[in-house]
């Protein structure tokens, strides 16, 4: 599983709490890349009748750079986070 920061940005609007089911379902309906889904699908599996909830992208890969990780300062001109 590789995540880049192009591809975790792709979550920023899943419905977070969530299983592992739930994410892929959600990104199947919302036509998310083949790479998103692929990462997804190899989350960890837990034992049947057991999810994991996924608080958020965070749960899923801890180093996810979070707007609040920039020391940029957003007023300087030329700053765009969704850039990033």
């Amino acid at each position: 599983m590789i995540w880049t920061v192009e591809l975790a940005a792709k979550l920023d609007d899943a419905p977070f709490p969530a299983t592992r089911e739930e994410l892929i379902e959600w990104a199947e309906r919302n036509g998310l890349p083949q790479r998103v889904l692929n990462n997804l699908y190899e989350l960890e599996e837990i034992e049947e009748g057991e999810d994991v909830v996924y608080e958020g992208i965070e749960d899923i890969w801890p180093d996810y750079i979070q707007k609040e990780d920039f020391f940029h300062n957003e007023d300087d001109e030329g700053f765009n986070y969704d850039d990033v």
